[in-house]
């Protein structure tokens, strides 16, 4: 069993997940005790998706956010470094096109969506600041932004029931719904290890995003980012 550190190296980052991929969201549902759901859902009402919409999902996994997303109009595109996770994906969700690739060199052009996602992967990606400033290339001007990604509740005590669930309870999950327990040792370290808030949005605005906040989700354990790539004139 393969599992990554906190120097979030590719190659083993990406054959962690190839090990977890055939039972990846069945161990999500569960270690989330549903809620990874409601998390989905409030991703793609963020991406205010308009049918046609061109719509690049970064660390799609299995392609289970991109199924969700394109159920709402638009034309999603997969993109995940993990050859395992890309193979699952095509085989579960064939109407969806699923490309093996890096979030810090995307092979894309420059203005080629209308919005990027990237949902619980930022996390996972050895330089997120050359990430988000991908991300700014390849969306048209005024494209949108949406990151979903674990973070820090701002209230104590929410804070160390979370902590409590993720050294204790979840490890013991892990040990009889995974495949690879070790990977969600990983999860644990790379949530701890994990920027707040405002950080991130610092972050996005460094790359040069505009319009950029934050909302809580389930009382700050997960945080919704958003930003819009600047239009011609703004800097």
């Amino acid at each position: 069993m393969t599992s990554a550190d906190l120097g979030k190296d590719p190659i083993k980052v990406a054959a962690m997940f190839d090990d977890v991929a055939p039972g990846y969201d069945r161990t999500n549902a569960i270690l989330s005790m549903g809620t990874s759901a409601l998390w989905r859902l409030a991703t793609v009402r963020a991406l205010g998706v308009i049918p046609g919409d061109r719509i690049l999902d970064i660390a799609a996994g299995t392609g289970t956010s991109s199924s969700a997303i394109a159920r709402a109009g638009a034309r999603v595109t997969a993109l995940d470094f993990s050859a395992g996770m890309v193979a699952v994906g095509r085989q579960r969700h064939p109407d969806i096109d699923f490309v093996e690739g890096d979030a810090t060199a995307l092979p894309f052009d420059d203005a080629s969506f209308d919005a990027v996602t990237v949902s619980f992967g930022l996390r996972n990606v050895h330089d997120p600041h050359k990430a988000l400033a991908e991300m700014r290339r390849v969306l048209v001007p005024g494209g949108r932004l949406i990151i979903c990604e674990f973070t820090t509740p701002p209230n104590q005590m929410v804070r160390r029931a979370y902590d409590f669930y993720l050294t204790s309870v979840m490890p013991r999950i892990a040990n009889m719904s995974s495949t690879n327990p070790a990977a969600y040792t990983y999860l644990k370290d790379s949530i701890h290890d994990w920027p707040s808030q405002g950080l991130l949005a610092s972050w996005i605005r460094d790359a040069g995003f505009t319009a950029v906040g934050y909302r809580n989700l389930t009382g700050g354990v997960v945080a919704l980012h958003r930003g819009t790539a600047p239009l011609g004139t703004e800097r």
